[in-house]
């Protein structure tokens, strides 16, 4: 089923103190056009910059996501981007007049009331979509932070927290589609320890704090002296401890209301990725900055999966400027392991090779005789040999080249007699010292069937 990108009916403002700047701040929410996505503007600043919501553009995660560009920076971003996921929207302008977006109550609620209240519209666009087809990982050793996404029907998020705390131990949130964003997660606050909020407020952090926008855990024995004493801090009522172990300012919305925040930090920090994304995505203790590295690995395969070429034209017609005498004479190959035919395009960052797979290769003799399947193993070498060709054809002397690392090699479709495979690599990185990076794609027909990234060291030989 086809879905339409969606913007805002009409803008509204929202305006409140950043968390840890204790700045006033207001921003306007403005519809914007097909394929804008998210982005911010700092209309207090000289020339009124405007800055993506993307994961390349991020700068800090130590207390929030930080985004900024040339100097200008913006804090505090994934409530906010958290509400128009979950709210269903693609395309806004956000135009803020300081650096930091408003804490309010420490949840995406009052995000949500004014989308809401403002209304969406639909564009005529089609909304484009990340689909997850293969298991993605980011693992922290450091922290024990681990994130997956698998291949899912929608958009759907597990998310388990743990904390060495008696209070906040080990805890638990799911969401199973973002139409429930609204009722399930968008009330749920951010949480603090009692302990850590003395040492933010030191280290000039949580300056525009407040015990009435966070959950303020407590997990070790403390006075009510001591209680009183940072109420003080924040220019707020004294207030006590509950048996929970929480204080007694607030109630909260769910028993696992500090795992389904840290599942909404999850969906705005991962908006960043630029696009929506269908799969199902595990959290084991995340963070702004386990977050942010996983939006970057998603925004990579975006980029590579938009920046895929179509197969470079071949037929029988296709002039050749390597035929095989001339390959042999830069490659020590040989029956039955020279795997490229002929070239038909060089270019100063690329090569085109070709090879036409018939029944009598040997290696269909044992792989597979009823089924016959060219060796996945044999198409990243045949990649290889048209990468040796490149680097190979313009040196003096006689030299080799060898394997170093092979890295996200891919196989999508068999490869079987009667195919022409048709070899395109690139060079992803000036050689230097000898060293030589490119990218290999196979196509048969206008499908690529393989792909990988590869590293050779070329070496003279005597």
């Amino acid at each position: 089923m086809t879905v339409k990108q969606k913007t805002l009916a009409k803008e509204f403002s929202i305006s409140g103190k950043g968390l840890h700047t204790s700045c006033e701040v207001s921003m306007t929410f403005k519809p914007a056009p097909i394929n804008f996505g998210f982005k911010f503007q700092r209309i207090d600043l000289e020339n009124k910059p405007i800055i993506s919501a993307s994961a390349e553009f991020v700068v800090d995660t130590s207390r929030g996501t930080v985004i900024g560009i040339q100097g200008a920076r913006i804090s505090t971003i994934e409530h906010c981007l958290a509400a128009l996921t979950g709210m269903d929207i693609d395309n806004v302008l956000i135009e803020i007049d300081n650096e930091e977006v408003p804490i309010l109550d420490g949840s995406s609620r009052l995000f949500v009331d004014a989308i809401e209240k403002a209304g969406t519209e639909e564009q005529d666009a089609e909304r484009e979509y990340f689909v997850i087809t293969e298991k993605f990982v980011y693992k922290n050793e450091q922290t024990g932070s681990e994130i997956i996404a698998l291949p899912d029907d929608e958009y759907s998020l597990n998310v388990l927290i743990s904390f060495d705390s008696t209070v906040l131990g080990n805890q638990f949130a799911s969401l199973n589609s973002l139409s429930d964003f609204k009722n399930e997660t968008a009330n749920c606050r951010t949480f603090v320890f009692l302990h850590e909020l003395e040492f933010l407020l030191n280290n000039n952090l949580v300056k525009g704090g407040d015990v009435d926008n966070a959950i303020v855990i407590i997990d070790r024995p403390v006075s009510q002296e001591e209680l009183d004493r940072l109420a003080d801090l924040f220019n707020h009522k004294h207030v006590e401890v509950k048996s929970q172990g929480i204080l007694n300012n607030i109630e909260l919305q769910f028993d696992n209301e500090c795992a389904r925040h840290k599942l909404l930090d999850l969906i705005g920090d991962l908006a960043l990725a630029g696009k929506r994304i269908k799969g199902r995505i595990i959290a084991t203790k995340p963070g702004h900055g386990a977050n942010t590295a996983f939006a970057k690995l998603i925004a990579k395969a975006i980029h590579k999966e938009e920046t895929r070429e179509k197969a470079p034209h071949y037929d029988a017609n296709t002039p050749v400027l390597m035929d095989i005498n001339k390959i042999k004479k830069l490659l020590p190959h040989r029956f039955p392991f020279l795997l490229v035919d002929k070239v038909i395009d060089i270019q100063d960052t690329y090569l085109v090779g070709v090879k036409n797979v018939t029944v009598n290769e040997p290696f269909f003799q044992g792989h597979f005789p009823e089924e016959p399947v060219m060796p996945g193993v044999l198409l990243v070498e045949a990649m290889a040999q048209a990468g040796g060709i490149f680097v190979l054809r313009n040196l003096v002397g006689k030299y080799s080249t060898y394997f170093m690392k092979i890295d996200n090699v891919k196989f999508r479709k068999k490869v079987v007699p009667g195919d022409t495979i048709v070899f395109k690599v690139v060079l992803t990185s000036p050689i230097r010292r000898g060293i030589a990076e490119m990218r290999g794609l196979c196509y048969v027909g206008d499908s690529v069937v393989a792909e990988g990234d590869y590293m050779a060291q070329i070496v003279k030989i005597n």
